[in-house]
């Protein structure tokens, strides 16, 4: 089990958001944008097609970490806590200082493994969340909060709805810039203009 964490770890946090948009764009994505290493970013840097492949590598490894921890381990509570170590490793990435994305993306793919049956309504959330309001952390925000009881109300193991607790805390956490943004009315939008500012500003 500590292997699994160990290895779930550093899978997550594995910077496919920095990699990809210093390829495409030739830009360090902690210095433009919101300054956050996430899909989201990539996005507005680099695309939307890097943006959506960020988006997937993310999603990707969360599930890697699991399916190795089912391999290794093969617990629920083993699984859980790989996941779990797997979206704290993209969120605090050892090698870049403990400065990384919100989790969304690799707790999407943890979840999707650990269970589908409420994984499948969150991202349903997200979807809506996302397309109603045009904020993506408005989708993100409200799946997150939303998988806990999803988990528990379909039957998910007791470890498994722990571990979505402790990711949701985790991503609201990591979101409370966004909140702030959302309160003011100054939170980007999707398909609005990217304007590039300076991290003291985002």
């Amino acid at each position: 089990m500590i292997i699994a964490v160990l290895v779930a770890y550093f899978i997550g946090s594995i910077p496919f958001a920095l990699m990809l948009a210093r390829r495409s764009s030739a830009q360090d994505l902690r210095e433009v944008g919101s300054g956050n290493l996430g899909a989201a970013n990539v996005a507005r840097v680099s695309g939307v097609r890097v943006g959506v492949l960020v988006a997937l590598l993310d999603m990707a490894k969360g599930a890697a970490s699991v399916l190795l921890a089912q391999r290794l381990n093969g617990s629920p509570a083993g699984c859980a806590a790989a996941g779990l170590a797997a979206i704290v490793g993209h969120v605090y990435p050892v090698w870049l200082q403990f400065r990384g994305g919100k989790g969304v993306a690799t707790a999407g793919g943890v979840f999707a493994v650990l269970t589908p049956l409420a994984a499948a309504p969150a991202l349903a959330l997200f979807l809506l969340g996302a397309g109603t309001t045009r904020y993506v952390s408005v989708g993100s925000i409200l799946a997150t909060i939303a998988l806990p009881p999803i988990a528990y109300a379909t039957g998910s193991p007791m470890p498994v709805v722990a571990s979505a607790v402790g990711a949701a805390a985790l991503i609201v956490f990591r979101h409370r810039s966004n909140l702030a943004r959302l309160r003011l009315g100054t939170e980007r939008r999707i398909g609005s203009t990217a304007v590039l500012a300076a991290r003291g500003v985002r």
